[in-house]
């Protein structure tokens, strides 16, 4: 699970770095556009990969403690 949340995790870091340079969502041209269900499932997927993986910093956080 910890690998599949941060494929998805550097996936979406991806994509907005190419929204931000060229403009292009590389996701929504894909998967038919930002609205498209699978589109939104994809969204919604690394949203909650990105909450998951807060633990990450939460554990390297009580490591150093």
């Amino acid at each position: 699970m910890d690998a599949f949340a941060l494929i998805l995790v550097i996936i979406g870091a991806i994509n907005w770095g190419i929204i931000a340079i060229f403009r292009f969502d590389f996701i929504a041209t894909i998967f038919g556009g930002s609205s498209n269900i699978l589109s939104r499932l994809i969204y919604g997927l690394i949203g909650l990969s990105g909450l998951y993986c807060i633990k990450f910093l939460l554990r390297n956080r009580e490591k150093i403690k």
